[in-house]
């Protein structure tokens, strides 16, 4: 199971005209807690921050499933419903989740998002898709020291 924690991190960035603008980039990071959250952000940004960065918030984020894809630079948030039936009731019972898809534009995002549910048993209907402001997702993988 995974935990999931979107830090913002503020720094200055010298853009195309060479002039230094301030910006707060939004990332999805793989953690145990806020701790662990606000350190691996600080060393996944070092390598690509010169001068002083800060990270401005961390905030826990619920998503239940996500779908990589390398040749993707976007995020788009799913909201999804898994349909199952209410056998007692007689009715259709509806269970909200999240999903984020990584893909070039919405249109992809929704195909990817049905071929990553092919393999689902469950019935489903997508609610509702967002293009988020995350620039990556940062799993957590387990390095050869573990």
């Amino acid at each position: 199971m995974h935990n999931w924690f979107e830090c913002k991190v503020k720094f200055e960035k010298t853009i195309d005209d060479g002039n230094i603008v301030k910006v707060n980039e939004s990332y999805l990071v793989d953690a145990l807690s806020f701790t662990e959250a606000e350190a691996r952000i600080i060393e996944e940004m070092k390598p690509f921050i010169s001068g002083d960065f800060s990270v401005a918030n961390i905030k826990r984020v619920k998503i239940n499933e996500i779908f990589f894809h390398d040749n993707g630079d976007k995020w788009y948030r799913f909201k999804v419903n898994y349909i199952s039936l209410d056998e007692e009731k007689g009715v259709e019972k509806k269970i909200p989740v999240a999903m984020l898809v990584q893909a070039s534009e919405i249109g992809e995002a929704l195909s990817r998002l049905h071929e990553g549910m092919k393999g689902s048993m469950a019935d489903y209907e997508v609610v509702t898709i967002t293009e988020t402001l995350l620039m990556d997702v940062l799993k957590y993988e387990k390095s050869e020291d573990n």
